[in-house]
């Protein structure tokens, strides 16, 4: 487990730098929103090509699969509709805090988490999947509408589909059912900006701390602790019920209450800074959560073990 908290310590301090650089206005106040802009559009969708292009789809097809989709997609719908009929924020706010309630950090976190307390990171792959083909798409598409910027007809079914983390999903989910694989003087530049993605969010996400919420925008302390409670300790134990439904033991059911354990990701925060939308929910669920998740982990790993 130390190499968990190791890990955690090294994003953390990224973040630091972020909040330094703006601490000291090394950088102007719009730093954050064009940083976050350049990753949405250049190294987010080049992240989604590497980690499908490597990814065992097959893996997609289990038990263990069923119960962290399963897990996922219904803290989604039910986060998302709760939000929405109790009034307690708009169309937008409801989608970012589904999306802040169950999008998983399943790469540079998910994937040494899985790794050591559960022996492999197989489990990450189905929640993998089912954020980048269903959950972002249908996400865009929702923030599309509510924010007014799909526009009308063709343009409104088109806007979610042809967003740049979209298309960069649908080229690594080509390359990995194909078994092609890039050229090199292509593939050098795409993991130079792949490479460049988690650390550019991670200063983002300390410029955005650093420059603080617009007023009237800070998110209610009620529908932001709603969200991480959910995403550290609901989520988790719906993992674990549905995993002893299915009759997982051992490493198999560490590894779904692990996954559905895990922070709310930094593309959350990124989604939510493109739209300009309940950007102060993103970023505290992201913070929060991130601290919360390894007591939960651990709290797992003893109980399951």
């Amino acid at each position: 487990m130390l190499d968990v908290l190791t890990g955690f310590v090294g994003l953390g301090l990224v973040v630091v730098v972020g909040y330094v650089l703006a601490r000291f206005e090394v950088v102007g106040p719009g730093a954050a929103h064009t940083l976050t802009r350049i990753v949405f559009y250049a190294g987010v969708p080049m992240l989604m090509v590497t980690t499908l292009e490597e990814a065992d789809l097959g893996s997609v097809f289990s038990a263990a699969a069923v119960v962290t989709i399963g897990t996922a997609a219904t803290i989604a719908v039910a986060f998302g509709l709760l939000a929405r009929l109790s009034g307690r924020t708009d169309g937008s706010g409801a989608v970012i805090g589904a999306l802040s309630a169950s999008y998983v950090n399943a790469g540079n976190l998910g994937l040494p988490i899985l790794v050591l307390v559960a022996g492999t990171a197989a489990p990450v792959v189905p929640a993998l999947m089912l954020q980048l083909l269903v959950m972002v798409p249908v996400s865009f598409a929702l923030l599309d509408r509510t924010t007014g910027r799909s526009g009308p007809g063709i343009r409104a079914i088109l806007s979610p589909i042809t967003s740049p983390p979209v298309l960069g999903v649908v080229a690594g989910l080509v390359l990995a059912l194909t078994g092609a694989r890039l050229p090199e003087p292509v593939a050098m530049p795409v993991g130079m900006l792949a490479d460049m993605t988690v650390p550019a969010l991670l200063i983002a996400f300390g410029l955005s701390i650093r420059g603080g919420t617009e007023p009237g925008d800070r998110a209610p302390t009620s529908i932001v602790w709603s969200a991480v409670v959910v995403k550290t300790v609901v989520a988790p134990a719906l993992a674990l019920g549905l995993g002893e439904l299915f009759g997982l033991r051992g490493d198999l059911l560490l590894g779904v209450v692990a996954v559905a354990a895990l922070p709310t990701a930094q593309n959350v925060f990124v989604y939510a800074m493109r739209y300009q939308v309940h950007v102060d929910l993103a970023r505290r669920a992201v913070l929060y959560s991130s601290a919360l998740c390894v007591p939960v982990i651990v709290l797992a790993a003893g109980v399951i073990r």
